[in-house]
C-alpha cells in the first residue's frame, strides 16, 4: 500500500510571512467539548482568551461548528480590542476527521490569514514548542502527530469515534459500558463498573442504560465524562477496569511508535537513535500511573530514547505559537512565557482544553 502523511504543516509555518506593523496572532483550539481562543498581543505580551461550546464538525455538524468557532474568535477579539484585519494570522486547530472540508468552510468567511489545522497539530506544537517530536492527544476522542529531525511528519489514529479514537475518554468510557453489560449477561468478569455506571448516569440498572444510550444516544462528551468514574473504579483495584486503561494505553502506544517511525525519530524508516520528546495532552491523562505507565512501556520498547511526558500547557498555546510563527513574528511567542500566560488566564476562570 502506498503511504503518505494524513496530515502535512501548512506551508506558511516553514516559509512565514508577516504584515507591516501588525501585532496581534489569534489561536483557537476547537474540540467535541468546548473551543478556546486566545489573542496575543506580540509587543505587549498580553493574552485575551474567550471559551465557547463544541466546534468538532463530527460531533455538532459543520454549520453549527463554524458558528461557534467564529463566535469565540470574535469575543477573543473583542476583549483585545481589535478586529480581524488587525490580525497578523489565526490558526484555528480542529478536532474532526475532514480538516480540509471545514477548512473551506472557514476560508470562505474569513480570509487567507486564516490556517486551519487537525487539533493533533496544535497539540504537537504545545508539546514540542513546534520541535521534531510528537503530540499525543486523549480527550474526548485521540490522536498522534509528529515531526521528524529533517521535517518528515506523520500521523497515526484520529479515525473518529466510529472507526478508532482508542485510548480517549470517549473509547474508555464506552468500553466500562461494555463491560458493565457482559458482567450483566454473565459473559464477562464481574466488575464494579456495573455499579458506578448505574450511578453515574442516574438509571435503574445497566439493562436500563443500554436501552437508553439507544432511544436517546448518549454524545461522545456524555460517554466520555463516564471515563474519570472508569479511572476511580480502575484505581480501587477493580481488575477489568485496569484492562481497559491498559489495553487503551497500548494502543495509543503503538500509534505514538508508528509516528515514530514514520516521522524518523526511532529506528525504522532510516529514524536516527536519538533523545526526542513525546507530550501528552488531554484529560485523559489526567488518571496518572494507570494510563501513563503501560503507555510509556509501550513507546520504550521500541523507542527507548523517547522522553515522554504529560503536557500541562493547553493546547490553545500550541495554536498561537503556530500563529506567531506563520506571521515571522515566532520570537515574540516564547513555549515558556505564552504557558504562563495561558495559565493565568486559565486559572482566572477558563476550564482547560479537553
Amino acid at each position: 500500500m502506498k503511504r503518505d502523511s494524513l496530515v502535512q504543516l501548512p506551508a506558511a509555518f516553514a516559509r512565514p510571512w508577516a504584515k507591516a506593523g501588525a501585532r496581534f496572532v489569534m489561536g483557537i483550539d476547537g474540540g467535541a467539548t468546548k473551543t478556546l481562543a486566545a489573542v496575543l498581543d506580540l509587543d505587549r505580551q498580553v493574552l485575551h482568551l474567550a471559551q465557547g461550546g463544541p466546534s468538532n464538525e463530527d460531533a455538532v455538524g459543520a454549520e453549527a461548528a463554524v458558528h461557534v468557532l467564529l463566535e469565540v474568535a470574535g469575543e477573543a477579539m473583542e476583549r483585545a480590542g481589535i478586529s480581524p484585519q488587525d490580525l497578523a494570522v489565526a490558526v484555528v486547530a480542529v478536532a474532526g476527521t475532514d480538516t480540509d472540508a471545514f477548512a473551506k468552510q472557514v476560508r470562505s468567511r474569513r480570509s487567507k490569514d486564516w490556517i486551519v489545522v487537525n487539533d493533533v497539530v496544535a497539540a504537537w506544537a504545545t508539546a514540542t514548542g513546534a520541535r521534531p517530536g510528537i503530540g499525543a492527544i486523549s480527550g474526548t476522542g485521540s490522536n498522534v502527530f509528529g515531526m521528524g529531525p529533517d521535517g518528515r511528519t506523520w500521523r497515526s489514529g484520529g479515525w473518529g469515534h466510529l472507526l478508532g479514537d482508542e485510548g480517549s475518554g470517549y473509547w474508555l468510557g464506552l468500553q466500562a459500558i461494555r463491560a458493565a453489560l457482559r458482567d450483566r449477561d454473565a459473559s464477562g468478569p464481574p466488575t464494579a463498573l456495573s455499579e458506578a455506571a448505574v450511578e453515574f448516569f442516574r438509571m435503574a440498572s445497566v439493562e436500563a442504560l443500554a436501552a437508553h444510550l439507544y432511544s436517546r444516544p448518549l454524545s461522545k462528551s456524555e460517554i466520555a465524562a463516564f471515563a474519570p468514574t472508569t479511572a476511580l473504579v480502575a484505581a480501587r483495584g477493580d481488575s477489568v477496569a485496569r484492562r481497559i486503561y491498559e489495553r487503551g494505553a497500548s494502543a495509543l502506544g503503538g500509534q505514538i511508535v508508528a509516528v515514530a517511525r514514520q516521522s524518523g525519530l526511532a529506528a525504522g524508516a532510516g529514524g536516527a537513535e536519538v533523545e526526542f520528546p513525546v507530550g501528552l495532552i488531554g484529560s485523559g491523562f489526567k488518571a496518572g500511573a494507570l494510563f501513563v505507565e503501560p503507555l510509556v512501556s509501550t513507546v520504550r520498547r521500541v523507542a527507548p530514547q523517547a522522553r515522554v511526558t504529560v503536557v500541562e500547557m493547553a493546547p490553545v498555546a500550541g495554536s498561537v505559537l503556530l500563529a506567531a510563527r506563520a506571521g515571522g513574528r515566532e520570537q515574540g511567542a516564547e513555549p515558556e512565557e505564552l504557558s504562563g500566560l495561558v495559565a493565568a488566564r486559565l486559572g482566572a476562570g477558563h476550564a482547560a482544553s479537553g
